[in-house]
């Protein structure tokens, strides 16, 4: 027995909107899994720069990973081999 008119539409309607929500959370899951959300100025700040050669070289020796004779060689192997502007 029915007492409301309409509940067959009620039936077929709430699959779709089952699916519909399903598909919303898989949809939502993946955005923010490749998007994750930021807080503060960071989102709005440009990415870092990244480091040159001459300025890793600089700072290995700085912090006394390679010795002084390394690092000249070094340097000069990377003068040599700069390429020129484009």
């Amino acid at each position: 027995m029915m007492y409301w008119d309409g509940g067959w539409a009620w039936m077929a309607f709430m699959p779709l909107l089952w699916i519909a929500l399903i598909a919303l959370a898989v949809w939502a899951g993946i955005r923010f899994a490749h998007h994750p959300a930021t807080h503060g100025d960071s989102a709005h700040r440009a990415p870092e720069p990244r480091e040159t050669p001459e300025e890793i070289l600089d700072r290995r020796f700085a912090q006394g990973e390679i010795d002084a004779d390394t690092y000249i060689e070094a340097r000069q192997r990377l003068a040599a081999h700069k390429p020129g502007p484009r």
